[in-house]
């Protein structure tokens, strides 16, 4: 109230130069509810104005004009008012002074609005002043709150409270503080439009934390019962400061997923979700969900969540993995080498996890086990054995795949160890077998004759066979004249391909087996003579066992013929039952022998083990004549009238 009370003085010494009608009161003031205010006032009247009943003033409300019937305020003439403002006014200038100054007690805000001074001079010198003041009556203080309110940056907030009542001085005290960085107050004391305002000005530096606070400003006047207060949020705006998106995930192919995003910002942040420079999606919210269906292995990778709402930006990425078995490997196409070539194999896939590539020929593991998406297999010098099929295979937990390709080695011809000639029932047979690739023509030559034979003779019987990379050739020689002079077989075998040729001379290995398995026959025919001696004997030597005296028995078989007859054919039985046995040994010992020259592959059967032991061997027969004679031999009934027979060598 100082200031006003420098400024009437100064009103009150202003002449009316120009003798007009003027009024100075403030604009704008302002009040709290149930508080009081005084607005100054000074009023100007033409100076040739004689003043014979002296001077009167009234104060209207929301109208100048009294034909309008304003509300009355104040009325010095008498003390008839509006009702709302019954006994709560007060004329606190001197009208002879010029002065018009007005006092509202115990206001409330339907008080609030503008009003007008209204002289009176006696007669017709009554003027209402245009010019108004308004009031405003607060029920809290007001706030002084930037348009923006950024992080960082150092902010100030200032709360007013009127001074208009003399009366009483507000307090001002903020709240709610506690929380705030380094907080300062300030305090001052503004006059403007003819009125006092008390200010409390609050400086701190927001964080983004602070965002959404509450602050409060508490109004009080001493020795009184009045308390006012406010509080506001605190809208601090903050640039993105966390993105948070889904950790990285691993999903099969052909499924669904969602990826969502959330930003803390204020305001909220125009959000896009990326994938590479590709934008999926965007939207202007605090998150955002990017749904993906039926994922491929292309849609795997790095997906990134921007935020930016014009303060700053910020991103987060994370990866997705789509997990698949292996796609078919690529491998070389079929290849045709040379021996003793080199090649590499490449086998290339793709998969997730990464598989395990494998080489495999002919189904046996060659090579090493990689954990790759590309495998390379060198063949360093291929010989024949390198020919075959060679497989890839691609492996990973969800599955596997697999490709093929032949590899194929040409080489020159090979002169197989079953080449030879041996000796059969027409005369002599000569094979010749190699092996090659491209498969090799086989021919036969003869030096004694020179003939090559490499087409079907009437004489030789040529014969060509083909197996894989095996060919087998054959001639028959009729006459065995056609031999060396040391009875080896003069024939020759020649092989040739395309890259190249041999000729070789072929042995006749059957000779050497035959006369083997006639030596090893005679040695067994002998064993079985000997096998049949000694079982005669046995049987001779049971028989004495069994007869005891042969002097005596011989007495008593001749006198009791029948006897004699049955042990005579008893004792034959038995011998023949040796013998059979003794026989069967010796063919199975035959069979046995016929065999082993077979797995040889030169075994020429050379009839059985009697007919070798009739050609080659002296035998042994025992016959039982039973009385019969038979030229060249000794049999018959002796003179003591008993039958007989003879071991006899023929």
């Amino acid at each position: 109230m100082w200031c006003l009370e420098l400024l009437l003085p100064l009103l009150l010494i202003i002449k009316d130069v120009s003798g007009q009608w003027n009024v100075w009161i403030p604009r704008d003031i302002s009040a709290m509810t149930n508080s009081c205010v005084v607005i100054p006032c000074t009023f100007m009247y033409p100076s040739g104005i004689r003043l014979h009943y002296g001077i009167h003033g009234i104060w209207y409300f929301g109208q100048p004009y009294p034909q309008l019937f304003p509300p009355v305020v104040f009325k010095t003439r008498t003390e008839i008012v509006h009702e709302s403002y019954q006994g709560r006014t007060k004329l606190i200038g001197d009208l002879h002074q010029r002065n018009c100054t007005l006092l509202i007690s115990n206001i409330g805000t339907e008080h609030s609005g503008r009003y007008y001074f209204r002289a009176d001079l006696g007669g017709a010198n009554i003027y209402t002043y245009p010019d108004f003041s308004e009031l405003k009556v607060l029920d809290q203080p007001n706030i002084d709150i930037p348009e923006e309110i950024v992080a960082d940056e150092n902010l100030e907030l200032t709360c007013y409270a009127p001074d208009n009542c003399p009366e009483n001085s507000p307090e001002i005290q903020w709240m709610y503080t506690d929380y705030l960085p380094e907080p300062e107050y300030t305090s001052d004391y503004v006059a403007e439009s003819n009125t006092a305002v008390l200010s409390s000005t609050l400086t701190f530096t927001p964080r983004p934390m602070h965002n959404g606070q509450l602050l409060g400003c508490r109004v009080s006047y001493p020795n009184t019962t009045l308390v006012y207060e406010r509080l506001i949020s605190l809208d601090v705006k903050y640039a993105p400061r966390s993105v948070w998106v889904n950790v990285s995930a691993e999903v099969m192919e052909g499924s669904s997923v969602t990826l969502h995003c959330e930003v803390d910002s204020n305001p909220p942040p125009r959000i896009s979700w990326l994938f590479g420079d590709e934008q999926l999606l965007w939207d202007t919210a605090s998150n955002a969900s990017l749904s993906l269906e039926d994922l491929t292995p292309s849609q795997e990778g790095i997906y990134t969540c921007v935020g930016d709402n014009g303060y700053g930006v910020m991103n987060t990425s994370m990866y997705l993995a789509v997990l698949y078995p292996p796609s078919e490997p690529v491998v070389n196409g079929s290849l045709t080498i040379l021996e003793g070539s080199s090649i590499s194999l490449q086998c290339s896939t793709q998969g997730n996890p990464t598989p395990t590539l494998t080489w495999l020929k002919d189904g046996e593991l060659v090579g090493a086990i990689t954990a790759a998406e590309v495998s390379v297999l060198e063949l360093l010098k291929l010989n024949p054995q390198g020919d075959g099929q060679y497989r890839c295979l691609a492996e990973n937990e969800h599955g596997r795949a697999s490709s093929s390709l032949n590899i194929t080695v040409e080489y020159a011809p090979v002169l197989l160890d079953e080449s030879k000639c041996t000796v059969v029932r027409e005369g002599v047979q000569c094979v010749c077998m190699a092996t090659g690739n491209p498969e090799p023509i086989i021919e036969f030559y003869l030096p004694n004759k020179n003939i090559t034979v490499n087409d079907t003779d009437g004489r030789y019987n040529y014969y060509t066979h083909t197996d894989g990379h095996t060919s087998t050739g054959m001639i028959k020689l009729r006459e065995k004249g056609e031999r060396l002079g040391n009875g080896a077989v003069n024939v020759h075998c020649s092989i040739s391909n395309m890259y190249g040729s041999e000729s070789f001379h072929l042995e006749l290995q059957q000779e050497k087996k035959y006369m083997m398995a006639v030596i090893v026959g005679t040695i067994g025919g002998v064993a079985v003579i000997a096998f049949i001696i000694a079982a005669v004997r046995y049987v001779g030597h049971n028989n004495k066992k069994e007869n005891g005296n042969p002097g005596q028995d011989l007495v008593s078989k001749l006198e009791n013929p029948a006897l004699y007859y049955s042990t005579v054919k008893k004792d034959k039985q038995c011998l023949r039952k040796k013998v059979l046995k003794t026989e069967l040994l010796g063919s199975k010992f035959n069979s046995i022998l016929e065999e082993s020259t077979r797995e040889d592959g030169d075994y020429q059967p050379v009839g059985s083990m009697a007919e070798l032991e009739r050609q080659e061997l002296n035998y042994a027969a025992l016959e039982f004549l039973g009385g019969r004679s038979r030229d060249g031999g000794a049999s018959g009934r002796g003179d003591d009238g008993s039958d007989y027979t003879e071991i006899k060598a023929k």
